[in-house]
């Protein structure tokens, strides 16, 4: 009998149980409550970086800043902190190095943490970017991550960066520097609107499609050029001339032929290969060993190319925290590896 009732009793419990949620639910949904969704996973955590103070011959004027871009995408985060860690390790002038971060606007707030916690005394702001100045105009391409919406947000940098920065460098998150930044920052633009290493050995001509090439009103566009190919993951870009020759403008008005067209297959690349190959102030190949990553569908391991080296980058599809924590390395990802700051890695500046 006693067992009898306690079942009883357990069963009106249960009931009256769901009948205060249904009733609860119920009315948040009439007075208009909308129910938390759960949160999104949380963000990787990094070790606290040393600090790195300026030399004794550094200067402190905002002239003396030297000013770079990069983007905050949490998918590669922990490329950007070994990114920052190498600029400010392997720089003279530390203090002097004035960060632009660029992000999408819902994880604003846990990335300036993530940043102030694992850089303390670090120069930097991070500016919203509006997706929806892109999402419109991006075509698929070769591999799901050049489109992404970040990977556009280098067009709009003379629109977000204060009007007092006339000169930026502008970085992907898949590299490290290995030689003092101020290098690449004083280089002679000699009246060009972009610097960058330039690569003329390149086939130009398959980064178009036959469509491109065989309408003489689009290809009339590189008449008088000697177009060469150039990575847009390093460039020193004069904003102030960028501003002026209404660029921004021109990049979008090239993306809206491959909407309609399907003149290209490589995300935002393309259109700053038809605006400004040929017409770039050249630098050395030290400040771009480019291609680590692999190609763009497989990945697979690239050696470094001969003579001097400033720069390391991981472009294609190979990443190297991921490759290292997948434990199947390339040769190369090893040299990325110091300057990893996630928590749980092994590979440390540390060790």
């Amino acid at each position: 009998m006693a067992l009898r009732s306690l079942i009883l009793g357990l069963l009106s419990f249960i009931l009256l149980f769901h009948l205060l949620v249904s009733s609860t639910t119920t009315m948040a949904l009439r007075v208009g409550v909308v129910l938390r969704k759960p949160l999104e996973p949380a963000l990787p955590v990094f070790r606290e970086a040393p600090a790195f103070r300026n030399g004794d011959q550094c200067g402190t004027g905002e002239s003396d800043q030297i000013h770079i871009a990069m983007t905050l995408d949490t998918n590669y985060l922990r490329g950007t902190m070994a990114a920052v860690l190498s600029l400010l390790q392997h720089s003279t002038c530390p203090e002097n190095l004035s960060f632009h971060f660029l992000s999408l606007p819902h994880f604003e707030t846990e990335l300036f943490t993530s940043i102030k916690s694992t850089f303390p005394y670090l120069s930097f702001k991070i500016y919203q970017f509006d997706p929806n100045l892109v999402r419109s105009r991006i075509s698929k391409s070769i591999r799901q991550a050049l489109d992404q919406p970040l990977n556009y947000a280098r067009i709009y940098l003379s629109d977000i960066l204060p009007s007092n920065v006339d000169r930026i460098i502008y970085l992907d998150s898949d590299l490290v520097v290995v030689d003092d930044i101020e290098k690449l920052w004083h280089v002679e633009m000699e009246e060009k609107v972009v610097a960058a290493p330039e690569y003329c050995h390149a086939n130009f001509t398959n980064y178009f499609t036959d469509t491109f090439w065989s309408d003489p009103e689009l290809a009339k566009v590189l008449e008088g050029r000697h177009p060469c190919y150039f990575n847009t993951g390093v460039m020193v870009v004069d904003v102030e001339k960028w501003r002026k020759g209404g660029y921004t403008q021109r990049v979008e008005e090239w993306m809206a032929v491959q909407k309609q067209k399907r003149i290209y297959h490589l995300g935002s690349l393309p259109p700053f290969l038809l605006i400004f190959a040929g017409d770039i102030k050249a630098v050395t190949h030290r400040w771009n060993q480019h291609g680590l990553g692999g190609d763009n569908f497989e990945g697979k391991c690239r050696t470094l190319h001969p003579g001097p080296i400033s720069l390391l980058h991981w472009s294609g599809k190979g990443k190297p925290w991921l490759r290292l924590d997948s434990r199947k390395p390339c040769i190369v990802d090893h040299l990325w590896a110091p300057y990893d700051l996630y928590r749980s890695s092994r590979h440390s500046l540390e060790e």
